[in-house]
């Protein structure tokens, strides 16, 4: 590929706030923009930075350092809440079960004996209330869990920091009510 049309330009400043911008501007594979010649190049690696950072919408652009930091706040937030509604979507399951069947099979237990091991079957009525708020809070969770993709994918280390650490945080503060089931016929822990 031919650079020779960057010979004038400086590629040393290192402590711009800028998205790093690696591609020729008429590379039709790399472009993400209108047809209009205004294009925005997608930075393609990690930088920390807080200058012109579009957040899911084009209207929604961090220019300085405190709407970055309102931005890592909402998303950090953002991430908490998906992981919280992951687990109350899981509570709401196990209070809305109607039907339930319990199934015994049995199993080889210690010095040749057998044992008994139930299965418990759960279900629900896809007419009900129950299943309709499930439905409703699988759209809204699976819409944020594209937002959360989508503002990772923007490679700024400050919102991909704030997504990790939101998610981290939330389920350390969601999940620990979260029923584990152990199976104790496991022996590759």
């Amino acid at each position: 590929m031919d650079h020779s049309h960057h010979m004038g330009m400086n590629h040393t400043n290192h402590s711009s706030t800028m998205p790093p911008s690696h591609h020729h501007p008429t590379s039709a594979s790399h472009s993400h923009g209108g047809g209009d010649g205004n294009m925005m190049m997608m930075p393609m690696t990690f930088y920390f930075g807080f200058k012109n950072v579009k957040l899911l919408f084009s209207g929604l652009v961090i220019n300085t350092a405190g709407e970055m930091a309102g931005a890592f706040v909402a998303v950090f937030l953002l991430a908490m809440f998906y992981e919280g509604l992951k687990i109350a979507r899981e509570s709401l399951l196990r209070k809305s079960q109607v039907s339930i069947r319990y199934n015994s099979m049995p199993v080889p237990g210690p010095n040749g004996t057998i044992l008994m091991e139930t299965h418990k079957t759960v279900g629900q009525q896809m007419l009900s209330f129950p299943h309709l708020l499930q439905t409703v809070l699988h759209v809204i969770q699976v819409v944020i869990s594209y937002f959360l993709m989508l503002i990772f994918m923007t490679y700024n280390g400050y919102l991909c920091i704030a997504v990790a650490a939101g998610a981290g945080t939330g389920y350390f503060l969601f999940s620990w009510k979260k029923a584990v089931v152990v199976d104790i016929t496991e022996h590759c822990h």
